[in-house]
């Protein structure tokens, strides 16, 4: 790390997250003007012009990749066409002490005055909560799912490298002549395709302005520098924004300038929360680093360098604010990007390169919350690859996370995409699959498993409001058998992810219709060809997740009414009932018997193992191809981000000695305290998943230091991540970190600022944590060997 690259990195880590409304405001003098007067694509991507010729433009002292969505360095702006924020939404969200963002009192005053009079009742939240069923509302504010798309813009967008093919200028030459071929006679879309394709065009033309302004100001800046080098990066910074993104880039620093403006077009357009990623960087980059090598343009050093800038600017960048249940499912500053390392090329081969290796080395160097290295291994990767990312895992910062390749293609192949365009896949946001820059694969948001196997113990009804929030399946005491009492479960199951997915069915065609991308829908594969925007089904591939929540904690809970009810006949209902609804309160014995004499998932024992395998079944019956509105389907994945803190909150006492309101088991983890004979039968049962079916699962594992502390310990790792690969696991990940440390960062987080740990599918400072997820992330079980 040189000077610059120390600079910059303690000013990205330094400056603290505030708001601007300066979005907002030009976003309602716009539309105060030109709502009504054209085509809502056209009306969008008038804005998104109008914005990129108004916003504040931002270079930094240091900086040679720039551009800002904010006017400087994680100020972040509000999306009020999503989510209208009130006035005291502000306040809280500046008087927060974890995830707070500072807001200006005179900025309160003026989004007050200006901006909520007129997007007040227009905005997406609002038109959602206004139309959903009661009965939907009712199982929403009983914690059994969230909504993603309630205030933030649905989807996670990968970008592959077509970016680096062409530019602007080519995108617009394409919209044109599709315009040219227009069949208004035998076309009743004709004039739709129309009015989507002139918006594409308008945003293209938006983004190039955009650039240009940078150049203006890299100009005029370098016309007042009295440092020659400054002055000489200045001019070279106005140099590549008059390039790109107007054309395809040349060098290595165009590369990386152009992918970052293409970043920033899409966050700034809509992008509420929406996990924008570049996918292969990596890939992408080496050509043109070869090239500049070849040319004598730069040397590895200047690459790194470039890199870590890169780098450095992404962590800028933090997540819109969140308010109400989003808030308290995800309450972070990460904005996900995930840049995949590694994998394969599109014709199969080894995809590792010198900037595979060069990227480990920048995140091991600056260790900043984001962006969030992935490391992609398949049967071809070399195993120094993998160690080298090995070594950076054992420094603790929860990064890289570990993918399977090859499962990771499998699972794309399983759902319909060809095999090329799965190879140039891979994960975003978590641990997500997707075919980058050809699909909207939109997260529709998490389900509360164990939430539905309590309704079901309690007859559709919700034992913390005491409101019938499923349907009635029957008292419990009258199920003869295991059998009677997982039918009803099922029942319960089929309903909730019904009433879901009718819910996310009427949103997804709210954002069709009201909320279009005409910038994003620029660059993601097919979208031009088709006419129609990446909302309405103009992507190649368009699916829709629902991430399943705490298969460990109701695998156990089934074990335990399975072991002690059904099969050793030693509790009755009636005892097991009253000590959940009384949350053991005077059951201490029954509780330390379920906890410690149930057969619990995640130790290779098939007497839970096989009750996980019988869940996860269900959940693929209940969701797998049921219709969304664009001709494919929903899939599930295993993943909850923090949801199971807020889901666990939202849930009473459980059947496996789990007290009421603590954290559900994450991902595909055991419950937590349950995994206890070491990672290598929590592996072997994660292997009896069928996890090709899914897209995506997630596994956290914590190791104590001292177990990583030698390179033989890493090869030991290393083969641990190997053999999971080996047996069908899609990915894996690790704290090293032990609980001495974690306590001392709660009583003295000033010394531990720098602490990072892995809380779900990212990484984030522990002491940015509330305590509920402190704890949560303690409560994991430290394994003493690989």
């Amino acid at each position: 790390m040189n000077h610059r690259i120390e600079r910059l990195r303690t000013a990205s880590f330094k400056a603290q997250p505030s708001i601007s409304i300066e979005r907002a405001l030009l976003e309602t003098r716009y539309y105060q003007e030109h709502a009504g007067k054209y085509s809502l694509p056209i009306t969008r991507a008038g804005f998104f012009k109008y914005i990129c010729e108004n916003k504040t433009i931002y270079i930094g002292e240091d900086e040679l990749i720039v551009g800002e969505r904010g006017p400087a360095p994680k100020v972040v702006p509000t999306f009020p066409e999503l989510t209208c924020h009130s006035a005291e939404d502000l306040r809280i969200l500046s008087s927060r002490t974890m995830t707070g963002y500072h807001v200006d009192d005179a900025d309160i005053a003026e989004y007050e005055a200006k901006v909520i009079p007129y997007w007040q009742g227009r905005s997406m939240r609002e038109r959602i909560f206004g139309k959903v069923p009661e009965n939907w509302r009712k199982a929403y504010e009983a914690g059994l799912f969230t909504e993603f798309m309630e205030q933030r813009a649905p989807g996670h967008t990968v970008l592959d490298g077509s970016i680096y093919a062409s530019g602007m200028k080519d995108y617009r030459r394409r919209i044109q002549a599709h315009i040219g071929r227009l069949d208004y006679l035998n076309d009743p879309e004709a004039s739709d395709k129309y009015e989507e394709l002139t918006a594409m065009d308008i945003a293209c033309e938006a983004v190039i302005i955009f650039a240009r302004r940078h150049a203006e100001l890299a100009e005029q800046l370098a016309s007042e520098e009295s440092d020659r080098q400054r002055r000489e990066e200045l001019l070279h910074i106005a140099e590549v924004c008059r390039w790109v993104p107007e054309h395809a880039p040349r060098t290595f620093h165009e590369a990386l300038q152009m992918y970052w403006f293409v970043h920033l077009g899409t966050i700034t357009e809509l992008n509420g929360w929406d996990a924008m990623s570049p996918g292969h960087l990596d890939q992408h980059l080496f050509p043109f680093y070869q090239q500049d090598l070849a040319d004598g343009l730069l040397d590895r050093d200047k690459a790194k360098e470039l890199l870590a800038c890169f780098w450095i600017k992404v962590n800028n960048h933090t997540a819109p604010p969140k308010v109400g249940v989003t808030a308290k499912e995800s309450g972070t500053y990460n904005d996900f990007t995930q840049i995949n390392l590694g994998g394969l090329f599109k014709d199969g081969c080894d995809g590792c390169n010198e900037i595979s290796y060069m990227a480990l080395e920048v995140a091991d160097e600056l260790h900043l919350l984001q962006p969030q290295p992935s490391v992609h291994i398949s049967t071809k990767t070399p195993d120094r690859f993998l160690l080298s990312a090995a070594k950076v895992i054992r420094k603790g910062y929860g990064y890289p996370s570990v993918f399977n390749t090859d499962m990771v293609v499998m699972e794309q192949i399983r759902a319909g995409k060809s095999v090329e365009d799965a190879r140039e896949g891979g994960t975003s946001g978590c641990i997500e699959t997707g075919a980058f820059g050809k699909e909207a694969y939109i997260l529709t948001g998490y389900l509360n498993v164990p939430k539905i196997l309590e309704i079901t113990l309690n007859n559709g009804v919700d034992p913390l409001s005491g409101e019938l929030v499923g349907i009635e399946t029957g008292d419990p005491r009258t199920f003869a058998t295991y059998e009677d009492l997982y039918a009803a479960f099922c029942r319960q199951l089929e309903y909730v992810v019904n009433l879901k997915i009718e819910v996310n069915n009427y949103i997804e065609r709210m954002y069709a219709k009201y909320c279009p991308a005409p910038f994003l829908s620029v660059v993601i594969a097919d979208c031009i060809d088709k006419g129609r925007d990446y909302y309405d089904g103009g992507p190649r591939y368009n699916t829709n997740y629902i991430q399943c929540c705490g298969i460990g904690t109701v695998t156990d809970s089934l074990s335990a009414i399975k072991t002690h009810i059904y099969t050793q006949n030693i509790l009755s209902w009636d005892e097991l009932l009253k000590a959940l609804a009384e949350n053991f309160a005077e059951a201490e014995p029954l509780r330390l018997k379920l906890f410690n004499k149930t057969p619990f998932f995640g130790n290779d024992d098939d007497r839970a193992d096989t009750i996980m395998q019988q869940v996860y079944e269900s959940l693929f019956a209940a969701i797998d191809g049921k219709p969304n509105t664009k001709g494919t389907g929903y899939h599930l994945n295993m993943l909850s981000t923090t949801c199971h803190v807020y889901f666990g909150k939202m849930l009473g006492a459980t059947p496996n000695g789990r007290f009421a309101y603590m954290p559900a088991s994450d991902g595909t983890s055991p419950s937590h305290g349950a995994d206890r004979n070491g990672p290598t039968a929590v592996i072997k049962s994660l292997a009896k998943m069928d996890q090709v079916k899914s897209g995506g699962t997630l596994l956290n594992q914590r190791f104590l230091p001292s177990v990583l502390a030698s390179d033989n310990d890493l090869k030991k790792l290393a083969g641990l991540i190997r053999t999971y690969f080996r047996l069908g696991g899609h990915h894996i990940q690790f704290n090293v970190v032990d609980t001495k440390t974690l306590r001392l960062a709660q009583q003295q987080p000033d010394d531990y600022r720098n602490l990072l740990v892995r809380v779900a599918g990212y990484s984030d400072y522990f002491v940015d944590l509330d305590e509920a997820h402190q704890e949560e992330i303690i409560l994991r079980t430290e394994q003493e060997t690989v």
